[in-house]
């Protein structure tokens, strides 16, 4: 019996330091690629689902981002957005409401997916777990956040020759969002005034 029990033991001792050398080695890989970009442009098509997948928006626009902490996510229109962050703080202007939110950055990487692209992802082992696959030229990823205060339950990466190429959120009710990356451009310079918003006259502004 007491033989029974170091086995059983052993075995889920080796488990265990297995599950964290692949969790390191994913984090690795993961860190590797994302650290390749200090400047990311690009188009992108996003398409948001509900838990029986029927299709409840379709969008696109562009985006770029700077290291560290800095984004700018526009939405064309017909439902126009901008999104623009200079690593401290982030405005979210709606043309069509005319108003501008302003709130502090939140640096957590779960409430704030776009900074694993823009911004320091040291701490990506502490926020997440993550799990890769590599197959010819696609890398895959799935990060499940640690914990629960969250924007999403489930966040998967997948970079195709190095790059960037989808990206796919689900929410705690299983809605789905699909994002697709493509015209990727790296490490270009760019102007310091696409991190920055000045907000238009006459436009409502909430600020936290």
């Amino acid at each position: 019996m007491r033989l029974i029990r170091l086995l059983a033991t052993s075995a889920l001792l080796l488990a265990s330091t297995l599950g964290h050398a692949q969790q390191q080695a994913s984090v690795q890989r993961l860190t590797e690629l994302l650290d390749r970009a200090d400047t990311l442009t690009a188009r992108f098509s996003q398409l948001s689902l509900d838990g029986s997948g029927t299709q409840l928006q379709e969008t696109s626009g562009e985006l770029a981002l700077q290291r560290p902490g800095q984004f700018r996510w526009h939405t064309d229109e017909p439902m126009e957005q901008l999104l623009v962050s200079n690593g401290q703080k982030v405005w979210l202007y709606d043309p069509d409401l005319e108003q501008v939110t302003i709130q502090q950055l939140d640096q957590r990487l779960t409430h704030t997916p776009a900074l694993l692209l823009s911004g320091d992802v040291s701490s990506i082992s502490e926020n997440f777990k993550v799990s890769h696959q590599e197959t010819g030229e696609v890398a895959d990823f799935v990060l499940t956040p640690t914990t629960r205060d969250t924007l999403f339950d489930n966040l998967r990466l997948t970079f195709r020759n190095g790059v960037i190429n989808d990206m796919q959120l689900i929410d705690s009710i299983g809605q789905r969002t699909n994002i697709l990356f493509f015209g990727v451009t790296l490490n270009e310079p760019l102007d310091a005034s696409l991190f920055t918003f000045e907000v238009p006259a006459g436009v409502d502004v909430i600020a936290d």
